[in-house]
Formats: structure tokens, sequence, C-alpha cells
């Protein structure tokens, strides 16, 4: 293995820890050093890939914000098909979910540039593809309803396997915007 290699791998598992330690104990409580410990390095070795700690956060964010982006973009035959798809992102990227609401949160108030308002536009956006552009006061909360309960199941049940997961999420977020 060559020394770009081992570097790629180190850069690898360091970001496979985080996202764990940070759905397990949230982005706040988890240090550098708790991450080293985790891969068995040292904290100065980590800080060497991911200093300060806010680029681990990104690179765990990116592939979620591509897919989230690409679900924003796609194509669905209606609600049901479009319910599904975004339970299936979210239950696919329920570490960086727990990540974005628990810890980064306060999107509805954060100031225009911040982190927090790309999250509250990509909020509006979700919404908007499920309710329409001139929803009705039931459909809004509907709307609001389902996408809601996708996000705090996912982020509630990251113990369980996600196929049960995302099926039970799926039948309930369908049955809540059809209510």
């Amino acid at each position: 293995m060559t020394t770009l290699d081992q570097g790629n791998a180190t850069r690898s598992r360091i970001l496979a820890a985080a996202r764990d330690l940070f759905a397990e104990r949230g982005y706040a409580a988890v240090s550098l050093a708790d991450i080293a410990a985790a891969v068995g390095l040292t904290k100065t070795a980590v800080a060497y890939h991911f200093h300060p700690k806010d680029r681990l956060a990104a690179e765990i964010i990116a592939p979620a914000a591509d897919d989230l982006l690409a679900l924003l973009g796609g194509e669905f035959a209606g609600h049901r098909e479009f319910l599904r798809a975004f339970t299936a992102f979210a239950v696919r990227h329920r570490a960086v979910i727990r990540l974005l609401t628990d810890d980064i949160g306060g999107a509805d108030s954060a100031p225009p540039g911040s982190p927090g308002e790309a999250i509250r536009e990509f909020s509006r956006e979700l919404f908007l593809r499920l309710a329409g552009p001139d929803p009705s006061p039931g459909t809004r909360v509907r709307a609001w309803a389902a996408l809601g309960a996708v996000q705090s199941g996912v982020v509630k049940t990251m113990d369980l396997p996600a196929d049960v997961v995302e099926e039970t999420l799926t039948a309930a977020a369908v049955a809540v915007f059809e209510s």
C-alpha cells in the first residue's frame, strides 16, 4: 500500500468513526480526541486530516447534500413515490439527519449564509415538492407532519435495522399525508 493509499484509508476510518460518534453522542459532545481514540490514532493525527472539527462535519454532510439535490431534482409520479424516495434518503443518511437536526438546529432563525439557512431552504424545497406551490391549510399541516415524522423517526430509531425503519416510516408518512 502506498503512502497516499494509507492516507486515504486513514481519512476514511476517521470519517466513519466521526459519523458513528456524532450519531451516538451528538456533534458538540464529540472531540477530536474521542475520534482519535475510536480509530487508534493520536489527536494530532486526526487534526492533520481534519482541523477544525467542522471540516469533518462538512465531509460527512456532503454526500447527503448531493443525494438531497438529486432527490429534489427527480421526477415522481405522485406524493407516494416522493415520500418513498424521501424516506429512503433519510434512512440512508440518518446519521447526517441527526447531526443536522439535533446539533445544527435553529434553522428557522438561522442568519443568512449560515448552515442553518441552507437547512431551512432544503426543508422548504422538500415541503414544496410534497405540498405544491399553493397548498390549502390542511395540506400544509399534513405535508409538514409527514416530513417531520420521517425526520424524527429516523433520528429516534438509529438502533433499528434500516429496512424496518424505511418500510414503517414510508407507510406512516403516506398515511399522515393522505389523512
